[in-house]
């Protein structure tokens, strides 16, 4: 269901500041090599909870298999075979290089999320049943 929430969208504007300055500012090692893509699968589930009220194991899930996709992506080096190798912004959003290390810094963000996200609206337990559940006294 479509629905507007300012906390996911805060969130998720604010990794996505968080992203902006460790690619422009940090040069290691660490952070900016595997930080990066374990916060980036994070700022994508909040992006989508701000505006799809659902499950968020199905938000996480769709969020983990796109970014699986991207890393596949990267692996048959998409970016070469369209063209777009000079083109920085398609490197940036793209990327050019498979790592499996990569693969688990995503599994990770999305675990690390789904076991911290604890909204009662979404959760079964809150989830009013139809009339055809309902007990009749």
């Amino acid at each position: 269901m479509l629905r507007f929430n300012l906390k996911y969208f805060t969130y998720a504007v604010i990794l996505f500041i968080a992203e902006v300055l460790i690619a422009l500012f940090v040069r290691d090692s660490i952070i900016r090599p595997y930080w990066v893509d374990f916060l980036v699968v994070i700022m994508l589930y909040f992006g989508v909870r701000a505006f799809i009220k659902t499950n968020p194991w199905k938000i996480g899930i769709c969020v983990l298999l796109f970014s699986y996709l991207i890393e596949t992506l990267q692996y048959i080096n998409i970016i070469d075979k369209i063209g777009l190798s000079n083109n920085i912004l398609a490197k940036t959003v793209l990327g050019y290089g498979f790592e499996w290390k990569d693969i688990l810094a995503y599994t990770l963000g999305i675990v690390v999320i789904l076991l911290l996200d604890k909204d009662p609206s979404t959760s079964k337990t809150n989830i009013k049943p139809t009339i055809n559940e309902r007990q009749v006294p």
